[in-house]
């Protein structure tokens, strides 16, 4: 197999890329770099890890997924989630345990992720509902924010939860630091400025829109290189001010981890949840910035692209990585057509790690901290939790829970307890599914809510719509409800049980149907099915439950009632 026809198909948008992209995707690199440097530095920092494993984790793993990802503009690297995930994973080991904890984490999360791209799983990511993650996203961006406080303050506080750090912080309280706060509200006033007003500033200098905005991504870069220079003209290292220090100039060895059995056991569990999150992340990321082009985004092809990265990271002393949200969008706005643009900014990391690090030596912490307080800011989802809030009570009870024990337990008891609320109340609110007794709309062959609508009903024929699938947790609700409305009333011969909204029943399901038949039996009524749809009817017909019926099998409700009702010869009585 020659290049050209190998190339294509190990690299699908190879096939389709022209060299008039090239110009676009190296400015779109350019940026990115820009943007990437200060943050790998700063996401490094925050996952406990040397400042040149962030650079090193954004080479290699951006080539990876250039490989076998799917969108064209998703930007691959350290982020802050997964950053936190990485701190809580490896905080109990120091030095190189820690590093080699980081490099198996990257290499379990790749494994993990490949897995379930060669399985196709992509669906299990959909267990993570947008609830849960908006609780879980914001409830760990207020985490990682208050936890960078340390580094404005000066005070080594540590735990992975608020009543962790406050206990810590108050016990070292008396090592603060002035001239540590005073560079990081400095720096952190000088971001929040640079977003808000640097943009505007560019355009007054005649720059066009798009141009002064994507240049207005470059406020990180200005923060880092005022703070260096501050540091050395005043000599604040002297003064107590933690700066980064060394940074090993060169590109990273590259090896796959040790293996150590105990360990890959002690960090498997934490090593899926980051692959479930970090692709979560990833593909909602992808997939809004995909749609704004017309293109499409493959899941279990997203799986297996950033599964290659992961594998990357670890083979070239980086830690976990996936999609990032800001440097995604700063990629798409600054023109990027393909993953080329991923690329070009990996050889830009590697010109850094190779030639500029010595640069980043008096770099403060308390900057870095700045950088990341502003970056999280963005994923505080202030007006999801209000939506979701007027929208629906549970799904708002299970980001409240998921919020609450991120904050008060740590981010693995969050996410846990988010999935586990969110299946309790799923279980709860279908257990108590919506029953309907329907009637005739008259002048048509449609059945509605007789509580909603001006309807024809009979008092011989109780007709009830189900509004769920049933299953074992709402089946003996159905038949307490029926049974108990239908022998309540004089004069019930029949209950029809419209299952249009029935799309399947399981073995639990199909008993409660066959003792609700009986007990209706029993008392003198017919028991009838109408509407059911073709996938019920097979499972239906694998029982002998249509042999055991007391009553018939109806095409149509219309069809049941009125051939039950001419039967009977019953009254029908409008009811409003």
């Amino acid at each position: 197999m020659n290049a050209k026809s190998f190339w294509p198909k190990l690299v699908p948008w190879r096939k389709d890329y022209r060299k008039a992209d090239l110009p676009a995707d190296a400015l779109a690199a350019i940026i990115v770099t820009i943007l990437l440097i200060p943050q790998s530095l700063a996401y490094a920092m925050l996952a406990g890890l040397p400042a040149q494993m962030g650079l090193y984790a954004s080479i290699l793993p951006l080539l990876a997924y250039a490989i076998f990802g799917s969108s064209r503009v998703l930007a691959v690297g350290p982020v802050a989630i997964i950053s936190l995930l990485t701190a809580s994973t490896i905080s109990q080991y120091a030095g190189e345990q820690a590093i080699a904890a980081a490099l198996l984490l990257a290499f379990l999360s790749g494994a993990v992720l490949l897995t379930m791209g060669l399985l196709r799983l992509g669906w299990l990511a959909s267990l993570l509902s947008q609830p849960v993650m908006s609780g879980f996203i914001t409830g760990s961006a207020l985490l990682i924010a208050i936890s960078q406080l340390k580094h404005f303050l000066a005070i080594p506080v540590s735990g992975h939860n608020l009543p962790e750090m406050f206990s810590t912080f108050l016990q070292a309280s008396d090592q603060f630091n002035g001239v540590a706060l005073l560079v990081g509200l400095l720096s952190l006033g000088l971001l929040l400025l640079c977003r808000r007003y640097f943009s505007t500033l560019l355009k007054h200098f005649g720059l066009s829109t798009d141009t002064a905005n994507l240049l207005g991504k470059a406020g990180p870069i200005l923060a880092v290189a005022l703070a260096i220079l501050g540091v050395q003209l005043f000599k604040l290292d002297q003064a107590g001010l933690s700066i980064v220090g060394q940074i090993p100039a060169g590109l990273p060895t590259l090896q796959l981890p040790e293996t150590n059995w105990p360990l890959i056991q002690e960090l498997l569990p934490a090593a899926i949840m980051i692959s479930l999150i970090g692709f979560v992340e990833s593909v909602s990321v992808a997939q809004s910035l995909a749609a704004k082009r017309r293109q499409r985004i493959e899941a279990n092809q997203e799986l297996m692209g950033l599964g290659a990265a992961n594998i990357a990271a670890a083979c070239s002393t980086g830690y976990p990585v996936t999609g990032g949200f800001a440097r995604s969008v700063v990629s798409y706005e600054a023109g990027a057509v393909s993953p080329m643009a991923g690329v070009f900014t990996a050889f830009g990391i590697a010109i850094t790690t190779l030639f500029l690090t010595p640069i980043f030596f008096f770099l403060p912490h308390a900057t870095l901290a700045a950088t990341i307080i502003v970056a999280v800011s963005t994923l505080i989802e202030w007006r999801s939790i209000i939506d979701t809030w007027r929208f629906s009570r549970i799904d708002f009870a299970a980001l409240l829970c998921t919020l609450l024990f991120v904050l008060l337990q740590g981010v693995e008891a969050g996410i846990m307890a988010g999935v586990g609320i969110s299946l309790a109340l799923h279980l709860w609110k279908t257990s108590r599914p919506h029953i309907a007794e329907v009637g005739l709309v008259p002048g048509t062959q449609h059945f509605r809510n007789k509580d909603r609508h001006k309807v024809i009903c009979s008092g011989a024929v109780l007709s009830a719509r189900v509004d769920e699938s049933l299953y074992f947790a709402n089946i003996r609700y159905l038949e307490d409800a029926l049974y108990g409305e239908a022998i309540s009333r004089e004069g019930i011969e029949h209950v029809v049980l419209m299952c249009s909204a029935i799309n399947s029943i399981d073995y639990s399901a199909l008993e409660g149907l066959e003792s609700l038949n009986e007990r209706l039996h029993h008392a003198g009524i017919q028991f009838h099915l109408s509407e059911v749809k073709g996938p019920v009817m097979d499972q239906l017909k694998q029982s002998n439950f249509l042999s055991d019926i007391s009553g018939k099998v109806f095409l149509s409700q219309y069809q049941a009632f009125n051939q039950l009702c001419n039967e009977l010869d019953a009254t029908l009585t409008p009811r409003i």
